[in-house]
């Protein structure tokens, strides 16, 4: 946890914007994997961390935004759970902990709830996501679960991202612990992937390295030979010559913060003359973007931009012919680059995409519809302490190549019989993690070999 200052000075903060009703955030509880007692892996409501830092299962807060009063819920171990978990912290010790004076049983919920529902208070709540918290926000105040959302408070969800959005020094060093870690783990996957191992073998080696630093990975692990499928989690594969192997992993901290990065690297020790060409364009675009990144500039300016290298670099290796501006204004680039450039980050790896990425990256700008454009998770305007991910790649889809040509989908600017050629080549990105600073940006974390170059270099560990 942060100090109680951090969390105290939050909630005061939220209090302030909120103004009038109930805050009510419901934490998470544990999730069952086959049978009651095999749960998943803990892991907290980030909202609930952000203004709480309590990691602990079960929980739920109430901030009344006119008094001030903050009550936390929950209800201590009996010898019951002492004889299996060990002895643990009473609620009112976690309260302490984070500068909350008041506490309560769970039991005691409802009834406050409804007591305030009685004299005409507005009760704020977010719009949950787990199933047992719809349920909970059902048994506490009638929501059904199809209406979570639409009953959810919009004042609040905007109150919640003004907070979240910017992170402070702290967050930041806590984050860059995080992309440090994750630089590890994908330094781990160059230097040991070789022909004849399998997806799994990197797999397990990648997630071994925020386990063994009390952390956790912060998304599945996307470790493949067939990096065309941009959320590949299947490790069944075996690694072979001549292909490429891309990884997309990321670490958590102890503390819920995430690094996110991607690497594409040659199963061999070295890029062959088609896959150097492809993975060139698709690092230009990538350099092109960081270079971009400033307060002010929208990012959807940074994305447009990143597209046009990419077709610009296409077009010079001959998939690509006509006018580039009007290709990626028509969508043309989508065939290679259908995904968007980057997120934000911070204690999700997507931050804050359960309030609604309208809220967190467009600012309640409406976002745009056509295919590729549309995944862009970050248009808004970049602002000094943001975080955010950028992730540009190519990418051979065989459905989508069959689907398009037998359209005639932008015939004129699209070579398909070029296109066609590569249908079994697969997908390269890069990834990497910045903060908008006043005066532009930050790489966070070491840097991860990335230009051919380097790649190679760091390839031959694995062949010593």
């Amino acid at each position: 946890m942060f100090s109680k200052e951090t969390y105290i000075n939050r909630r005061r903060q939220l209090v302030k914007d909120v103004d009038k009703g109930l805050i009510l955030f419901i934490g998470n509880s544990e999730s069952p994997m086959n049978y009651q007692d095999n749960t998943y892996k803990y892991r907290q409501d980030s909202t609930f961390l952000y203004f709480f830092g309590l990691n602990h299962p079960d929980l739920v807060a109430i901030l009344d935004a006119e008094s001030g009063e903050e009550t936390l819920y929950g209800d201590d171990y009996t010898i019951d759970h002492i004889v299996w978990m060990g002895n643990q912290p009473t609620i009112a010790d976690r309260a302490k902990s984070c500068g909350v004076n008041n506490t309560a049983p769970s039991g005691k919920l409802i009834s406050d709830l409804q007591d305030a529902i009685s004299v005409g208070r507005q009760i704020h709540f977010l719009p949950v996501y787990r199933g047992e918290s719809k349920i909970k926000l059902f048994e506490y105040l009638g929501v059904f679960p199809e209406k979570v959302r639409e009953d959810s408070s919009l004042e609040l969800v905007k109150a919640v991202i003004k907070q979240r959005n910017y992170k402070s020094e702290e967050e930041v060093a806590e984050i860059e612990k995080a992309v440090n870690i994750t630089v590890n783990m994908h330094l781990a996957a160059m230097r040991m992937a070789k022909p004849g191992m399998t997806e799994a073998q990197i797999a397990a080696e990648v997630e071994r390295i925020p386990l063994a630093e009390d952390g956790y990975v912060s998304f599945p692990v996307i470790a493949t030979i067939n990096g065309q499928t941009l959320h590949n989690h299947y490790h069944g594969n075996t690694l072979t010559e001549g292909k490429m192997f891309l990884l997309d992993a990321g670490a958590e901290t102890t503390m819920g913060y995430a690094g996110d990065m991607s690497s594409t690297f040659p199963v061999g020790k070295t890029f062959t003359t088609k896959q150097k060409e492809i993975y060139q364009v698709a690092l230009n675009s990538h350099n092109k973007a960081i270079e971009m990144l400033k307060p002010g500039i929208p990012f959807k300016e940074v994305y447009y931009e990143s597209a046009r290298e990419i077709m610009r670099g296409m077009k010079d290796l001959g998939f690509v012919k006509g006018d580039i501006n009007e290709a990626v204004a028509a969508g043309a680039h989508a065939m290679f680059f259908p995904c968007g450039l980057g997120h934000m980050m911070g204690l999700d790896v997507h931050d804050m995409e359960d309030l609604g990425e309208q809220y967190v990256g467009y600012d309640n700008e409406p976002k745009g519809t056509q295919f590729g454009i549309k995944s862009l998770r970050l248009g808004r305007k970049l602002e000094p302490g943001f975080v955010l991910t950028i992730e540009p790649g190519i990418y051979f889809i065989p459905q989508l190549i069959d689907l398009w040509k037998s359209e005639s989908r932008f015939d004129q600017f699209l070579n398909y019989n070029k296109i066609e050629e590569y249908k079994d080549f697969g997908g390269c990105r890069n990834e990497e993690d910045f903060l908008i600073t006043e005066t532009g940006y930050r790489l966070l974390g070491k840097p991860l070999p990335k230009s051919i170059e380097d790649v190679e270099n760091e390839r031959l560990v694995a062949f010593e």
